[in-house]
């Protein structure tokens, strides 16, 4: 809208509608009802452990889009360069989850934009429905018939019905609401919600509507501060939606013409915990000024004499999950179980999510997971690797409780004291499962330094000799670590090699001209004696 360009173009759809307003409707929604309603420290802790049970948001929780006259309208009102491109996105469709109890599985799906087909606010709470009808859908009665759509609408305003409302579906329930403040409305047929004639629900509105902002003012007048943001609720609202923020500023916008001629250019879906737009986007709309990225192809198929698998991240990741899936089903099928050892650090988190989000034929029954390394703190600690796998793969896949396997690092009430033989004890355990102590998959990273799973460069333990678990030193807190050794980790069947990012353009570049020194570069060592390893290097850390 005209005036509010320099704020929009500075803040965008997320931080204007999503982030606050939106944000605020799902926390009510979704929230458990406090025993006191009244009591306002109990809604607002209801509120803010409703936020604490919403899962991470992705670069892929989001689709973004920009109607097309925006981009000259910030020319002109801000006195910008005919060159300039903005970023800022008009539309957002933001997939929700949450971890509680009561809402897992069931999808949150906020969305909101400028220049749509139509001005409208509503929550809209939409059933599952389990019932097949043999009846022919003209015979369904709005009341019994269990086979029409089942849903409660809050309707905020603007739209078919221009007024707030409340409606419930005929065969859902009759709810029951204030008298004093709430009146049943007659339910005309001529005027049609989501696809439904207004006489299919209940439909109640305010006794006496009133402006928003005298609502406001006498919410401040009474103390109602359960219906405003607490500081630590708005601290909770940055934590949640900045990493959101941050991943798709550079991410390309969806083009749209405005208003009815947008059609189904904006329609979006879900598919395995992501969402994207369901229609390409037309050629005639793509600008021709936007960047993207060059779709070059491998330019090595080999790395340090072994196979190199390289991409764009995204798509690196893809090929990697796929390849472990690939591996766990063949060595499962050939002898019954799989066993898969997975290193710490940032890279994996990606392959973790995507395991979890993406590959459901994935053997888990069948599968053993161990650790390649851990820090000596608590495995509760969010520094603990096992605490990060647990967080973006454990507690999304069926793997059996006994098939996990976490290094005993926490014995004894103190962490990695030598003489309660935690590495004795994790050796065995790997000796008893492991045929020939071979896992048929280790996971690596590879650090700036050269170090590998928590083998860093000159370690007094595990680059040689006989041990297969050892306790090292890390340069960076925290110093102490647990790790599979280097003759071990080279008794694997297959090795897989992770390696994502500018900031390790360096090291992979160094590491493509040096031979085998692992008491420099420990990574240098991981060569498996009767297995094969292979690179999955991106284009950011192989080209910088």
């Amino acid at each position: 809208s005209s005036g509010r360009t320099s704020f929009y173009e500075q803040y965008g759809v997320i931080r204007d509608v999503l982030q606050n307003h939106l944000t605020e409707a799902l926390m009510f929604l979704t929230m458990e009802l406090p025993a006191n309603v009244s009591r306002t420290e109990e809604v607002l802790q209801c509120k803010l452990e409703a936020f604490q049970s919403l899962r991470r948001l992705e670069k892929t929780s989001a689709v973004l889009g920009q109607y097309q006259a925006y981009a000259h309208q910030v020319q002109e009102e801000l006195q910008k360069a005919q060159d300039y491109i903005s970023t800022t996105p008009t539309f957002a469709g933001v997939l929700i989850q949450s971890d509680s109890l009561r809402w897992e599985g069931v999808p949150f799906l906020l969305a909101s934009g400028k220049a749509l087909d139509e001005r409208v606010g509503y929550v809209r709470v939409l059933f599952k429905n389990q019932a097949y009808c043999a009846q022919r859908e003209t015979l369904r009665d709005a009341g019994h018939s269990q086979c029409k759509a089942k849903q409660i609408i809050f309707y905020i305003g603007h739209g078919a019905l221009n007024t707030p409302a409340v409606l419930v579906s005929r065969n859902l329930f009759r709810p029951v609401m204030p008298k004093d403040s709430w009146r049943e409305a007659a339910g005309q047929s001529d005027v049609h919600v989501f696809g439904q004639p207004l006489s299919d629900y209940y439909v109640y509105s305010p006794v006496k509507e009133r402006d928003a902002y005298s609502v406001l003012i006498s919410n401040i007048y009474h103390g109602r501060k359960d219906f405003f943001i607490t500081t630590e609720n708005l601290m909770a609202s940055w934590r949640f939606w900045t990493p959101l923020l941050s991943s798709i500023s550079h991410q390309p916008l969806r083009l749209y013409p405005g208003g009815v001629e947008n059609q189904h250019l904006l329609d979006f879906e879900m598919v395995s915990g992501e969402v994207a737009f369901t229609v390409a986007e037309p050629v005639e709309l793509l600008n021709p000024k936007r960047q993207m990225p060059s779709d070059y192809k491998t330019v090595q198929s080999k790395y340090r004499e072994s196979p190199l698998v390289s991409a764009w991240s995204e798509d690196l990741i893809s090929q990697l999950a796929s390849d472990i899936e690939k591996t766990a089903s063949r060595t499962v099928a050939h002898s019954g179980q799989f066993h898969l050892a997975l290193s710490g650090g940032s890279s994996p988190v990606v392959l973790f999510q995507r395991l979890a989000r993406h590959h459901y034929a994935f053997p888990w029954k069948h599968t053993h997971i161990w650790l390649v390394d851990e820090r000596c703190v608590p495995l509760t600690d969010t520094e603990s690797n096992f605490f990060s796998l647990h967080s973006h793969l454990l507690q999304s896949v069926r793997v059996p409780y006994f098939n996990i396997h976490p290094m005993p690092v926490h014995l004894n009430q103190r962490l990695c004291v030598e003489e309660d033989r935690g590495t004795e004890l994790y050796t065995k355990e790997i000796m008893a499962l492991v045929a020939n102590a071979s896992f048929d998959l280790v996971l690596l990273g590879v650090g700036t330094d050269g170090h590998t799973a928590s083998l860093f460069p000159r370690s007094e333990t595990g680059l040689e000799g006989a041990q297969t678990v050892v306790l090292t030193e890390s340069p960076v807190k925290p110093h102490q670590r647990m790790s599979l050794s280097l003759p071990l980790i080279n008794r694997a069947r297959q090795v897989f090699v992770l390696v994502l990012g500018k900031g390790k353009h360096e090291i992979t570049t160094l590491l493509s001209r040096v031979g085998h020194q692992p008491r420099k570069w420990p990574i240098s060592g991981v060569s498996p004696s009767s297995g094969q390893l292979v690179w999955y290097v991106d284009y950011e850390a192989l080209l910088g």
